[in-house]
């Protein structure tokens, strides 16, 4: 009793300390996107400190009782996307998500065969691979063009990852070690706002954790069902995102091990199976490349030419990462189970640690690479926590992890999103729906010095409206800046669809009108003066958050009423 009693002492003041020495040093934090030093702006930390209070109180009354026992899978599933349903109001935060919704739009209007056709023709590819737009396509084709339908897809994909999770280390150790890390995934305050995001992060993630299990299940299972089914989850994972392609060397690390651990006597069996397994796949995989040999060549070149040139210009730091954006207990319990795994001489531990290695020894200091890693660094933090014997210890530590980071992403992190200026698009859409107007006149003001091509905007506005939507171009010269080396060259070389083209006959009905500015402001042009003569601003969306260069600032014109209530023409 006393022991237990001093493991919840520890840990609770431990946890009360975190948090205010993270938030006194968060000025080391330079993650691009939820760096503590800009998500506190306007955020009374002191109230966030009596919250960790009042939880750790509530986890203390609250530590003997046990997790669900027999359905712990479907408690994991469960809880996880309940708290990932909590962020579904940030908005589109990255700007890449006009790619991927502008792919997904072309499968939901012209079908799928159209979309494997035209896929790096007339649908812009980037350095993009073909799955995940795919998929989000097929749900705007068959449940409409909703991005609440996209967001509970990637909450069900990130729960789905928190099992698969769980199942690696179940397989490789035991349940209680892949229960906490799966449960330790939800201490990555990150990843909630990354879960609502119409981005191909977190269903990379998933895809890539289930080709880890499914091929472990292949290797450690007879018969050919769980060959073919590793090796659609490797042809997956292939094919989401290219950061996945080294990670895959995984596999190797994976038969080795099992070499290793079931002796000589399975290396023929072992082999066998990882070199069918990886045949299936690679001749799906081949398949795919020789029907679109010169667009993977191109992208390829790009991503030597300009991603990886990129990756030190648009670094975060790994204490950023490990010890801002993922918990610090996290991290420690981590690095812990690097000597508890020396010092049993445990040869599964490679299979976990083989990406975090791989992501130290090459300096890959961008989170979003990283996000597919998450389940092994879990894991290992779980594996280090299994040194602690007291099953009610373990899991009062594990639930202050969650807590903490559940606590600064929703009372930190979801305002911060909240005020930045891509709200504009989402709030300026849901205004729209709620007029008479069925289309929308939309033009783009290109600012003196822009970060970004408004014209990506178009498709983000699209994605929050039910509206049609009429392009016109965006006005004035060209951008007066290099943007060959930009992070964010891609949306000068985007050309919005056609779709968006006026029409050959005039609609019905009215057309309200509306204008995307940038950063700086900027005049109108006298075309666009002389056509709102007869409009009237009716709202601005001007949120800001005052740290990103970049801004999207909307306003929305309707036509003036006369006297007489008719319609100025």
């Amino acid at each position: 009793m006393f022991k237990k009693s001093g493991y919840l002492l520890t840990f609770s003041l431990l946890t009360l300390i975190t948090f205010p020495a993270l938030y006194s040093f968060r000025t080391l934090d330079d993650n691009r996107l939820t760096s503590w030093q800009w998500v506190f702006n306007g955020v009374d930390a002191s109230t966030l400190f009596l919250i960790h209070v009042i939880g750790i109180v509530v986890l203390i009354l609250a530590s003997r009782t046990p997790f669900p026992g027999r359905k712990r899978p479907a408690f994991l599933f469960l809880f996880s996307s309940i708290l990932a349903a909590l962020f579904w109001r940030v908005p589109e935060v990255i700007v890449d998500a006009s790619r991927y919704f502008t792919q997904a739009k072309y499968l939901e209007l012209y079908g799928i065969e159209f979309f494997v056709r035209e896929w790096g023709k007339a649908i812009l590819s980037w350095t993009d691979l073909p799955l995940v737009p795919f998929l989000y396509g097929l749900i705007f084709k068959f449940f409409g063009e909703s991005r609440l339908f996209i967001q509970v897809v990637t909450t069900l994909l990130f729960s789905a990852t928190i099992v698969l999770t769980s199942l690696i280390g179940k397989e490789l150790w035991d349940e209680e070690t892949g229960l906490y890390g799966g449960i330790l995934l939800l201490g990555i305050p990150y990843l909630f706002v990354q879960v609502p995001l119409m981005l191909v992060d977190v269903p990379t993630m998933f895809f890539f954790t289930l080709a880890v299990f499914a091929f472990i299940r292949a290797l450690g299972s007879k018969g050919t069902a769980t060959i073919l089914v590793s090796s659609v989850s490797l042809f997956l994972a292939f094919l989401s995102k290219y950061s996945t392609w080294p990670m895959l060397s995984i596999l190797v690390v994976i038969v080795f091990v099992f070499i290793k651990v079931q002796g000589q006597g399975s290396v023929r069996h072992t082999i066998s199976r990882g070199v069918v397994t990886f045949l299936v796949a690679a001749l799906l995989a081949g398949v795919v490349i020789f029907c679109r040999f010169e667009v993977f060549s191109e992208q390829i070149k790009l991503l030597i030419s300009y991603q990886r040139p990129g990756l030190g210009r648009w670094e975060e730091s790994f204490i950023s990462t490990f010890f801002f954006q993922v918990h610090p207990f996290i991290t420690m319990s981590a690095i812990a189970s690097v000597w508890v795994a020396i010092r049993r001489r445990d040869p599964k531990y490679l299979i976990i640690i083989w990406l975090p290695l791989l992501l130290m020894v090459f300096q890959v200091q961008r989170i979003r690479y990283t996000i597919p890693l998450f389940p092994m660094l879990t894991l290992m933090a779980s594996y280090g926590l299994q040194q602690i014997g007291d099953k009610d210890a373990r899991r009062f530590i594990a639930s202050c992890i969650v807590m903490s980071s559940v606590v600064v992403a929703l009372c930190a992190y979801l305002p911060f999103t909240q005020k930045m200026s891509a709200a504009n698009l989402r709030d300026a859409g849901g205004f729209l729906d709620t007029l008479d107007e069925k289309e929308i006149e939309v033009f783009t003001l290109l600012p003196k010095e822009p970060v970004v091509n408004p014209a990506v905007e178009v498709a983000l506005l699209d994605l929050y409206t039910r509206k049609r939507i009429i392009y016109h171009g965006e006005f004035g010269a060209a951008p007066g800046r290099d943007i060959i080396s930009s992070p964010l060259r891609f949306t000068w070389e985007y050309k919005n669809p056609s779709y968006y083209a006026v029409k050959d006959k005039p609609c019905d009905g009215e057309m309200a009108t509306v204008i995307l500015s940038g950063e700086g402001g900027g005049d109108l042009p006298s075309t666009l003066v002389q056509k709102l003569k007869n409009y009237r601003e009716v709202i601005k969306f001007n949120a800001d958050e005052g740290v990103f260069e970049h801004k999207t600032f909307v306003s929305v014109y309707r036509q003036r009423v006369s006297e007489s209530g008719e319609k100025r023409h």
